[in-house]
């Protein structure tokens, strides 16, 4: 993989990871869940929010899993 092709996958990781973060702090209503982890989706009594809360925590774990292989 080229020097830039790796640059625009870093980019693009970045925007994921900040849209992932975006949507879990509207989610839950504070930021506790980069501490909390899933337990802090257990607050939600609406099942759509737990359900878009699951999906993006899955989507930030794998942007910061890719991100670390990357280096």
């Amino acid at each position: 993989m080229s020097v830039v092709q790796v640059k625009n996958l870093q980019r693009r990781l970045d925007n994921l990871a900040r849209e992932a973060n975006d949507e879990l702090d509207r989610v839950c209503g504070h930021d506790l869940w980069r501490s909390l982890g899933f337990d802090a989706f257990d607050g939600p009594d609406d099942a759509e929010r737990r359900s878009r809360a699951n999906y993006y925590y899955g989507q930030w774990q794998t942007v910061r899993e890719l991100q670390e292989a990357l280096g």
